[in-house]
């Protein structure tokens, strides 16, 4: 031991940075290559299909409608079951619930059963997989947070990449209905993804504290927490750093979540607050419970809401897109082989963005709002590019630029919601987002298949699709610019305050 150190036998845990936790970011990524790869390649998938049925594009802008739909609903309730049962169980009840999907689809035989496979089985197994991996994934990790996410989506990206190549080779090789077959076994690895995702509680680390001579907080964090001393030689050689923060927080649940919803980093945003104490004294109306259950209280932020609404209208527009490019490069007479190798180039420069983004974020700070937004921007002008090229290869390096934008789409959607949200409102905030973000979809949807049936162009569903994108950009831009505005509006008024000056009084 070196000179001047103490060592009291007293420890406080923290998360592991690594550890058990590269397992959780594994077992996260492996769910997630599994269930986003088959999205842009649903058209290699079901296309043949749905054009045998006689039923196309607006049975695409149905079925995906209806999937996010589901995964908005699963992921509305995930918050309340993870108050009545574990976290992992929720995520094995949604992985359980996606391979029965994906074993329902060898057999289907009508758009209707097709709905009820994919759309309704496989999308709420996701719905419940999606906050269950990223809160396990969060308290894991805190401060490698931002570089573990990057690593986690570039494996992500590398799995998606070869995804649409898998699929064609296995269409040739065993038919639909065989492919199907081998994609369900690929996909019953979300049980394993799921059975990973241990409590952080089971492998915390133990960090030993510095001997506080003087330990006068104690008595106020103990009045704050409402700590009982401990009464056994193990309470004194382990406190659980958060402990207090823990009981407090487990009191703003049982007082129906009032609490306030402070901007988290550089963004600052109001403060919602409300009087709990009051309320719980009366007891809950129906509304009241509804405001609990979904957690409307955050509704009265407008910056989340602005979140919210944009990030919906970016996803929906962007995944829509890319299910109907195979559609749209089957009508220009591209080959099976060469649209799924358009596709996969384009999952090729997203794998090549995500360690972009994976060796940035070890160098630069920048808001992953602002990562998202940029992303959002520059995809309207590069799908103003695609529909201006025809042949292969122009095709394959306007894919390959969308391709490298989309994860300026999708790693930092997360990120966004944990660097607003308090750590204990993520599940309730991200699952709310989810619950809008699948109405919003199943709404809007399939609008852009009857405008395609309709007027019979892809150019024109384009174009709406890309206006969706910029609902955006746009509303984020704006309130950008109106908060700095107002800051600097502030910094004068600053300058005029008078601030008394303090002397201290001499024993």
């Amino acid at each position: 031991m070196a000179a001047g150190e103490v060592h009291t036998g007293r420890y406080r845990r923290v998360p592991p940075e690594g550890g058990w936790g590269l397992l959780v970011g594994v077992g996260m990524a492996m769910m997630f290559v599994v269930t986003l790869g088959s999205l842009p390649s649903f058209g290699l998938m079901f296309g043949d299909f749905l054009t045998d049925l006689g039923e196309e594009t607006s049975a695409i802008a149905l079925i995906t409608s209806c999937f996010f739909s589901a995964l908005s609903f699963a992921g509305l309730f995930t918050n309340t079951l993870m108050k009545k049962t574990s976290c992992r169980t929720v995520g094995l009840i949604g992985a359980v619930s996606y391979i029965i999907g994906s074993m329902m689809t060898i057999f289907v035989r009508s758009t209707n059963e097709l709905l009820i496979s994919f759309a309704v089985f496989q999308g709420a197994g996701f719905g419940l997989m999606i906050p269950v991996s990223y809160t396990t994934f969060n308290a894991y990790f805190v401060e490698k947070r931002v570089v573990m996410m990057s690593v986690a989506q570039t494996l992500i990206g590398l799995g998606t990449m070869f995804y649409p190549i898998f699929i064609q080779r296995s269409m040739d090789a065993f038919g639909f209905r065989g492919c199907m077959a081998v994609l369900a076994a690929i996909n019953s690895h979300t049980l394993l993804a799921m059975l990973v995702m241990h409590p952080v509680q089971w492998h915390m680390r133990r960090v030993p504290l510095e001997y506080d001579p003087v330990p006068t907080s104690a008595p106020v964090a103990a009045a704050a927490s409402d700590e009982k001393p401990p009464k056994t030689e193990d309470d004194f050689q382990e406190l659980p750093a958060g402990q207090g923060l823990s009981q407090r927080n487990a009191k703003l649940r049982a007082s129906r979540r009032a609490s306030s919803i402070p901007g988290l980093g550089n963004w600052s945003g109001p403060v919602v607050v409300s009087d709990s104490t009051e309320r719980d004294t009366k007891p809950a109306t129906k509304w009241q419970i509804l405001v609990d259950f979904l957690d409307l209280t955050l509704l009265k932020d407008p910056i989340y809401v602005n979140i919210v609404l944009g990030i919906s209208f970016a996803l929906y527009s962007d995944l829509a897109f890319f299910t109907l490019q195979p559609m749209y490069l089957f009508m220009l007479a591209f080959s099976k082989t060469d649209v799924s190798l358009i596709i996969a180039i384009g999952a090729g420069a997203d794998l090549i963005s995500r360690i972009f983004l994976a060796i940035s974020s070890t160098c630069l700070n920048i808001k992953a709002r602002y990562v998202y937004l940029a992303g959002a921007l520059f995809t309207i002008v590069a799908r103003f590019a695609f529909l201006c090229v025809f042949d292969f290869y122009g095709m394959a390096i306007v894919t390959a630029i969308m391709g490298f934008l989309r994860t300026w789409i999708h790693v930092p959607l997360p990120l966004v919601f944990s660097e607003y949200l308090p750590q204990e409102r993520f599940p309730s905030g991200y699952g709310l987002f989810m619950f809008l973000q699948g109405n919003i979809t199943f709404a809007i949807g399939p609008i852009v298949g009857y405008i395609r049936d309709v007027t019979g162009s892809y150019n024109v569903s384009f174009h709406v699709l890309t206006l969706v994108m910029a609902l955006c950009v746009i509303p984020w831009f704006f309130e950008i610019c109106y908060i700095r505005l107002k800051r600097k509006a502030r910094t004068p008024e600053l300058g005029h305050v008078t601030i008394p000056m303090i002397q201290e009084t001499k024993a």
